[in-house]
């Protein structure tokens, strides 16, 4: 009888069935199609299934943004476009800050529904809405205090100083529906869903770019009716999310959800913060690209903003695998499946190599095409020329740097990822500050690529030091109870 008892108990844990009948049955009836486990079926089928809608999505987000600017600039002009771009710099520090946490908490909530421990992912959602909403607070607050102050830091020309005043007033005080946006779009991703976030950018996309037409060609409200098609799209985008969030039963949430202990609060903290932290901190270093850039005059700054546009749409098929594979990583590291996650790698590794070897030959061999479709000006299409072949050849390195960071941010380790945004802007503000003067508007690619190359080696070896460790772990104690089931059968 002690036998057969103890090999049961053995077998059972090797198969890790740590979740009970009745969450099993919760969770057959209500996922239907709504949401998707990645920790059973085909490694390659279920990233790619994820990662193509949420492609589609990233890229109708940057098309948004490039029609936007092509809207505004010709619209507007060379002066209105300059505006713009130069609060994107000050918008990601903000922006920035609440995606990192919004990835963070979505990490959470991958691993508990990875695991299977349903009241567990319910509390994590409920404690994430509680802290989104003391985070939108804040932060509207903070920027819209400080943008006067912060536009004068990065030393924008008079001549934009009241465009991007208004511009950024607008975007700062609809910060809620961003950030709407990302928490609830997280929380999809985290559970498999990546459909629904391309129906809702498809959507605000559409109605973006029709209200800016609308709002500057029609009305001539200037700057401020760019910012207010956006504000107004995202309000839309969240609202779709949220209602295909409350189609999934198993996440319905009730009163009981929201009183959880300081120590939930303070886990997803511990792994959000980090990463908000880790954007803020590139954001900073951008910051002060902006701030030596500004400097050349209102050319450079127009230069300088295309520039960071095309390189935000070419890295873009590698930051969405990236995603992909902090979503993967997070369920299988929850469900303690250590292999998977390299398989996972694998096939990550290999669609940002296809990307780059596409998209970096864009960059190196259509450089002057890239530049006049959003310039008019000679001077400034001449620096896009120096330097988007620069960036397109180093593409290589930021596009392996999303993947092996989205592997570590997602098994649970955000501070590695969070000193390399360090390194990040330590290797920038150097760059700038020690070629600027020598080799001119050229500096600000050199200094992506030796931001990104330095961030890339610091995550690569983190990652197979955290996978080996792991690793080693989980298969020892498999290996002795294999062993000790072994010799009870034969008994």
């Amino acid at each position: 009888m002690r036998t057969t008892t103890e090999t049961t108990e053995l077998i059972t844990d090797l198969h890790g069935k740590d979740m009970n009948i009745m969450e099993k049955t919760e969770l057959k009836m209500n996922k239907k199609s709504l949401v998707s486990d990645f920790t059973k079926g085909s490694p390659t089928r279920l990233i790619l299934g994820f990662f193509w809608p949420l492609l589609l999505t990233s890229m109708l987000q940057q098309l948004y943004n490039f029609v936007d600017t092509l809207i505004v600039g010709k619209g507007l002009g060379d002066n209105a476009l300059a505006a713009v771009g130069n609060m994107g710099s000050l918008f990601f520090l903000i922006i920035g800050f609440s995606l990192g946490l919004s990835n963070g908490f979505g990490i959470m909530i991958a691993q508990s529904f990875g695991a299977k421990k349903m009241d567990l992912l319910r509390r994590n959602i409920a404690a994430t809405i509680q802290l989104a909403l003391a985070l939108t607070v804040f932060l509207t607050l903070l920027s819209l205090l400080l943008l006067p102050s912060a536009l004068r830091l990065l030393r924008t020309d008079e001549v934009i100083m009241d465009d991007s005043l208004r511009y950024g007033r607008v975007i700062f005080a609809g910060l809620f529906s961003a950030i709407t946006y990302n928490i609830s779009s997280g929380m999809l991703r985290s559970l498999g869903d990546s459909k629904t976030p391309l129906k809702a950018i498809l959507v605000s996309s559409v109605l973006n770019l029709g209200l800016d037409s609308f709002f500057i060609f029609i009305l001539h409200t200037g700057v401020e009716g760019a910012a207010l098609a956006t504000v107004i799209s995202q309000v839309v985008s969240s609202l779709i999310c949220i209602r295909q969030l409350a189609k999934i039963e198993f996440i319905h949430l009730k009163k009981t959800d929201f009183h959880n202990e300081r120590s939930l609060y303070l886990g997803l903290l511990k792994n959000g913060l980090p990463m908000a932290f880790m954007n803020s901190i590139t954001a900073i270093g951008c910051m002060v690209v902006q701030f030596f850039v500004n400097g050349y005059g209102v050319v450079y700054t127009s230069a300088y903003s295309v520039c960071s546009k095309y390189n935000n749409l070419f890295m873009n098929p590698a930051f969405t695998v990236g995603n992909a594979m902090s979503a993967y990583t997070s369920q299988n590291f929850g469900a303690k499946d250590y292999p998977r996650i390299k398989e996972g790698l694998r096939v990550c590794l290999r669609v940002a190599l296809i990307s780059f070897v596409l998209l970096g030959s864009l960059m190196i061999f259509f450089s002057h095409q890239l530049a006049t479709f959003l310039l008019d000006g000679e001077e400034a299409i001449a620096l896009v020329e120096n330097y988007l072949p620069i960036t397109g050849l180093a593409l290589i390195f930021v596009d392996f740097l999303f993947v092996f960071r989205s592997a570590v941010q997602g098994m649970g380790f955000p501070v590695m990822p969070m000193f390399s945004g360090i390194l990040e802007m330590v290797m920038r503000i150097l760059t700038i500050a020690l070629f600027m003067k020598t080799i001119g508007f050229q500096a600000t690619a050199m200094a992506e690529v030796a931001a990104w190359s330095a961030a890339l080696l610091m995550n690569t070896v983190t990652y197979f030091r955290i996978i080996r460790r792991y690793t080693n772990a989980h298969e020892r104690p498999k290996l002795i109870r294999r062993r000790r089931v072994a010799s009870l059968v034969t008994k």
